[in-house]
């Protein structure tokens, strides 16, 4: 009888210890998939001041990170098990130059990636920690609502496999309106259309362009450059918000258009 008794007991515990372990488990993989496609805007450096003017951020794709460092643009592989945080420490960047405190700023950011081993994260929140749980950086979230905001195109895919520079003195706008409609300057005229986006998702879908028809002749080339943009803004199907920077890319990821907040 008291072996029964003592049977059922250790069975129960067993079953209790069994029920714990996939409670464990299904935090960790939750946390994983939380952090995955998130962007951030970094607010704190070790507790060094920022520099203002030098957005550094920090997004994080399906199996790669990116972002900017306040001067270049970055990206490296990380890896998640468990709640834990592994960056590769061979990081892909740009080679602009910018003032030395800007450098030292953006070396100390690089420093702090590659040394992170854990993090934890809210909804608003993502501190990276080392492997004494010291908090190397932190990150206010960015966010993904483009509703509301208005930019100034800065490169455009020209139709010819290329992302190009605008032309000097041209200037081509967009504004994303609260009632649905895309508008702006495409450099000579003026257009508007209708959108549709998915904040979760990063889709967005913009309708059919219409557009005012003046002709200019200056400055030159602002004609096909139009044409060019506005044949862009037709293929776009997803979107980034990285800091200040707007990308707007074709359904199999090319670039279509970049953009600056204004």
């Amino acid at each position: 009888m008291h072996t029964h008794k003592f049977l059922v007991m250790l069975a129960a515990v067993i079953s209790l210890s069994v029920v714990a372990c996939a409670a464990s488990n299904t935090i960790a993989d939750t946390s994983t998939y939380t952090l995955k496609e998130t962007s951030w805007v970094l607010v704190n450096l070790h507790d060094q001041s920022l520099i203002p003017d030098s957005l550094i951020t920090l997004n994080v794709e399906n199996s790669k990170m990116t972002g900017k460092d306040g001067c270049n643009n970055y990206n490296t592989a990380y890896t998640l098990n468990a709640g834990k945080l592994s960056i590769n420490s061979n990081i892909s960047a740009t080679m602009m130059a910018c003032p030395e405190p800007v450098m030292q700023r953006a070396a100390a950011y690089i420093n702090a990636l590659t040394a992170t081993t854990t993090y934890k994260m809210d909804s608003s929140q993502l501190t990276l920690m080392n492997a004494n749980g010291q908090t190397l950086a932190t990150f206010t979230k960015q966010s993904g609502d483009i509703s509301g905001t208005a930019w100034q195109v800065m490169s455009i895919n020209n139709g010819k496999q290329a992302v190009t520079s605008l032309i000097n003195e041209s200037k081509l706008t967009s504004v994303f309106g609260t009632d649905g409609k895309l508008s702006g300057s495409a450099g000579c005229n003026n257009y508007t259309a209708s959108y549709e986006y998915d904040v979760t998702g990063k889709h967005v879908k913009i309708g059919s362009v219409a557009s005012t028809r003046k002709m200019c002749g200056e400055p030159t080339g602002v004609m096909e450059q139009e044409t060019q943009f506005l044949q862009a803004l037709a293929t776009v199907a997803t979107y980034r918000i990285d800091g200040k920077k707007l990308e707007l890319r074709t359904a199999n990821g090319a670039l279509a258009v970049i953009l600056v907040s204004h």
